[in-house]
């Protein structure tokens, strides 16, 4: 089992609901074998139940794997693009995490988004706080006739997910009572010489600006 899973906040609440929900419909069928009908049908409702909370408390442990939480205003990855000819450019990513990517990009300047997942303040209480997730990363041109007609050039900076807690967010009501707000972000930047660029995210959005051990060069 993944360690990001395990680590999730509502993990250990999954498993305690998910084995408390077995227990108690394995109590409900034994009664039902006993003929102890009413005890039964009770104990079968107080299971499923049981078994319902398990699978939220898991379906958002799941989803939350590819999210970081966010403090005030966290540094997501420092980017190092560089020119490589008309409307072209090279951007090579570190990630908080370790990672490292690169991408050959078409446009004047790099645009990045990300996903931002917001829940309500009591669920904190159980180790929900806001995260995020950054999503893409593109050219963008200055001109919108160039948008529409020049190279475009897209490429995914999220991991494959088990569960995509974003779109269930949207798509779905039964996360309402515990998630806030879902919503995508995203900033830009023109590259016209090579830099080395800090994208951070806050609660209120994603920003780039120049990183600071650059601009002390």
């Amino acid at each position: 089992m993944p360690s990001d899973l395990t680590n999730a906040p509502l993990f250990p609440f999954a498993v305690l609901f998910g084995v408390l929900g077995v227990l108690v419909v394995i109590a409900a069928i034994v009664s039902f074998v006993q003929l102890r009908l009413p005890q039964s049908g009770y104990r079968m409702v107080a299971g499923l139940l049981l078994l319902a909370v398990g699978a939220l408390a898991g379906t958002i442990s799941v989803g939350m794997m590819g999210y970081s939480a966010l403090s005030r205003e966290d540094v997501a990855a420092n980017i190092v693009v560089k020119p490589a000819g008309k409307q072209r450019f090279i951007a090579t990513f570190r990630f908080a995490d370790g990672r490292e990517a690169t991408y050959e990009l078409a446009g004047d300047e790099i645009y990045v988004d990300a996903h931002i997942v917001k829940w309500h303040p009591y669920a904190n209480l159980f180790g929900l706080h806001t995260a995020y997730e950054i999503d893409r990363v593109a050219g963008r041109y200055h001109g919108v006739k160039d948008e529409r007609e020049a190279v475009r050039t897209v490429h995914a900076l999220s991991r494959e997910k088990w569960v995509d807690l974003y779109a269930l967010g949207r798509r779905y009501t039964f996360l309402a009572p515990v998630l806030d707000a879902e919503y995508g972000s995203a900033t830009f930047v023109p590259v016209t010489r090579p830099a080395e660029l800090e994208l951070r995210v806050s609660t209120t959005g994603l920003l780039m600006r120049e990183a600071k051990s650059a601009s002390k060069r």
